[in-house]
């Protein structure tokens, strides 16, 4: 999400009752577990709510804490380097033209790394090994800010593109593949990889899965039988399989589409949706597949789950509906105790839902093919949250809960492409912007974060979203049961608790809740993506500290079990107008890979006179999306 699309206008006309008796109740119920966890006399998953796996290794974050900044560089804590690994308009083939920020052609993108990068994954070479000093680095590219990219634009004139500007931006979104390898204690991005792939809106095809495949509402001119997507668009956070291939998830979607949006067969979906016809992008004035008077199915073939094989440069990436259609933040896996695969996924929009997709099939680690299609069957959940700390995973079933044809479902499909308005018909909680969702890689306990909802009224707080004016946002853990020692991420009961709640706790108003030992400069807002190292500790990355509290957004380290459990410590500020994305580890831990996306978004910066010119500071360089590699000096684990 960005400060772009921060000014969307609520789409969700579903609400809750107030309860502001049974949020009292679950706090104070909580409270006295945070004493006893303080004590040590329950176990460390959310003090002791359900039973948990243990964690032997030490949890101590060793680093010296940084300040609270607006800076329009980039600071890490003392005793570490950081290395730019690519940047926007870098070279991903050896045939790839100089970036010229002045003269920028679609052709020339499509052989350029993409901007606004987000999401990160690092797949280790060879595929099944743990080499953390080569592999392929996979990259979403959200957005474009039209007034930083191209000279002479202003927030006034974006709506003026050219067709020739409009086709950079489809061509400098979707998700990147490239190879990197550590030489001589620095990454090299190879470019003449075999494994190096550009999927955009501008120049790749997407199958079709699951039970939208082939389905009428798929069905567009270009593609009458409704089985291939041309490109994929706005792709922000995102997860591994572990099967070894990579999912990224579609999210604005409204933003890409002009047109009469009140008209027609899906006027209702659009209007759940948010897609007015007046979004961010003027795509469709040059292109009718955008176009909502030309093709008006093209909006059902976007905010999709797409999941991409790096080792293989031969695949077709594939649009997994099953999932359920909505503006993901995120896809991430975790293996059930009986081998079946839960993803877990954020629709990252105020009042919102979390949701759930359970395979019917199981994981064979010992054949990857036969892993291939596990993502098209399945059962899809949407989460409602209790005031008691249990939570509920309820069915998105066709003909279950409401979901029939008396209510617009004429089939599982009429769900997925709908699975916003479902969630509603069932009953799921409204949610302060669900993003980032990652399942704790040893407990398994699955990490909410939920980034902000200064729209919620006192009327409209419920037990998982306790504050109005949220300004800040806050993280819960989910707990699900064991079964023989291990999580059952199949499970339709679990229990929950808040990990943290954001804000500045010397300010009461903020109602804010950290761990034991948080310092003046270790709280932090609006929480928005998080990765955990191989110690099990937890690194969280914010969006909108900047609008919040007046500091850039930052990486934080927490400790997830322990007497600090949940106080959050300051490690990286980034450059000024930009979010802090994609944290993601290699499998020794001892880089930390950072996406730092639209460095310099502020009002009336621009490309001729940007607020920071990040990375690069040159007065004939705009500023730059770039992934960083963060290293300790010592050659240690990161927070060791």
């Amino acid at each position: 999400m960005s400060r772009i699309e921060r000014k969307d206008t609520l789409s969700n006309p579903t609400t809750e009752a107030p309860i502001s008796e049974l949020i009292e109740q679950r706090l104070s119920r909580r409270d006295l577990l945070k004493g006893a966890a303080a004590m040590g006399t329950v176990g460390m998953a959310g003090g002791g709510l359900a039973g948990c796996v243990s964690m032997p290794k030490d949890q101590t974050i060793g680093f010296s804490e940084i300040k609270h900044a607006l800076i329009e560089g980039h600071e890490v804590a003392p005793g570490y380097s950081t290395q730019l690994v690519i940047r926007w308009g870098d070279a991903m083939f050896p045939d790839a033209p100089a970036w010229n920020p002045r003269a920028q052609t679609a052709a020339a993108q499509v052989r350029q790394y993409g901007t606004d990068n987000d999401f990160l994954a690092f797949m280790p070479l060879p595929y099944g090994s743990q080499n953390s000093e080569h592999g392929i680095l996979c990259s979403n590219h959200e957005r474009t800010v039209g007034q930083l990219m191209f000279p002479g634009v202003t927030t006034q004139t974006t709506s003026q593109l050219t067709r020739e500007q409009c086709e950079v931006q489809m061509a400098s979104q979707g998700h990147d593949l490239v190879e990197i390898r550590k030489t001589g204690g620095s990454w090299q991005v190879v470019t003449d990889s075999r494994y190096n792939r550009r999927f955009t809106p501008w120049n790749a095809d997407f199958r079709v899965g699951g039970p939208a495949a082939g389905h009428a509402r798929m069905r567009t001119s270009a593609d009458p039988q409704g089985m291939t997507i041309r490109g994929t668009l706005n792709n922000c956070a995102g997860g591994k399989t572990p099967w070894g291939t990579v999912l990224s998830g579609e999210e604005n979607l409204h933003n890409y589409f002009t047109g009469d949006a009140t008209k027609g067969p899906e006027a209702a979906a659009w209007r759940r949706y948010g897609i007015n016809g007046r979004g961010s992008y003027i795509w469709g004035r040059y292109h009718d597949r955008f176009n909502l008077d030309k093709d008006p199915n093209e909006t059902n073939r976007f905010g999709w789950v797409v999941e991409m094989d790096p080792y293989d440069p031969t695949s077709t990436p594939v649009k997994r509906t099953a999932i359920g259609r909505c503006k993901h933040e995120g896809a991430t896996t975790a293996v059930s105790h009986d081998g079946r695969v839960a993803v877990y996924t954020g629709d990252d929009e105020r009042m919102e839902y979390v949701y759930k997709f359970v395979t019917s099939g199981r994981f064979d680690p010992a054949n990857r093919a036969a892993n291939r299609d596990l993502l098209d069957s399945g059962i899809l959940y949407a989460a409602k949250f209790n005031a008691d700390g249990t939570m509920n995973w309820l069915p998105l079933v066709h003909g279950q809960g409401g979901l029939t044809a008396a209510n617009g479902f004429n089939s599982q499909a009429d769900v997925v492409i709908e699975a916003r308005r479902a969630a509603d018909v069932v009953g799921a909680t409204p949610m302060d912007r669900p993003e980032d969702i990652e399942p704790h890689p040893e407990t398994g306990n699955i990490f909410v974060c939920l980034t902000y909802n200064e729209r919620r009224t006192s009327q409209q707080v419920n037990p998982a979203n306790p504050r109005d004016n949220n300004r800040y946002g806050h993280i819960i853990e989910i707990m699900p049961p064991l079964v023989n020692g291990k999580p059952d991420h199949t499970a339709t009961t679990c229990r929950w608790d808040f990990f943290i709640k954001c804000g500045d706790p010397s300010k009461p108003e903020h109602r804010a809740e950290y761990g034991p030992g948080t310092s003046a400069n270790g709280w932090l807002a609006c929480p928005d993506n998080v990765a955990f190292d191989p110690r099990g500790r937890v690194w969280i990355v914010t969006d909108g500290q900047d609008d919040a509290v007046g500091f850039s957004d930052s990486i934080y380290a927490a400790e997830t079990s322990g007497p600090r459990r949940g106080a959050t410590k300051l490690f990286f500020n980034a450059p000024r107008g930009s979010e802090v994305c994609g944290p993601e580890f290699t499998p020794d831990g001892r880089t930390l890979f950072v996406a730092i996306q639209h460095p310099a978004e502020e009002r009336g910066s621009t490309f001729d006179n940007p607020s920071t010119r990040w990375p690069d500071f040159r007065a004939d360089m705009p500023p730059r999306p770039a992934v960083l590699a963060i290293t300790k000096n010592d050659g240690g684990e990161i927070g060791s």
